[in-house]
């Protein structure tokens, strides 16, 4: 998804790609998703990163096998 400057942009094109038939729980959910995913990229760009391996670690204590 390209990074759009405004929220009205945002929000038409999240519209333009759910089904007519949604609903406002649909609208609010992908809308709550979209805000975390940009935070999330956010915080990546100003902060540390980590190696896929490192993610792998970390990710390996939390995951059940």
């Amino acid at each position: 998804m390209n990074f759009m400057n405004t929220a009205k942009k945002k929000v038409e094109s999240l519209l333009s790609k759910l089904p007519d038939n949604c609903s406002l729980e649909d609208v609010q959910y992908h809308l709550y998703v979209i805000e975390k995913v940009l935070h999330g990229l956010e915080v990546a760009n100003k902060e540390r990163k980590i190696t896929q391996e490192e993610a792998e670690g970390l990710l390996s204590k939390w995951v059940i096998k």
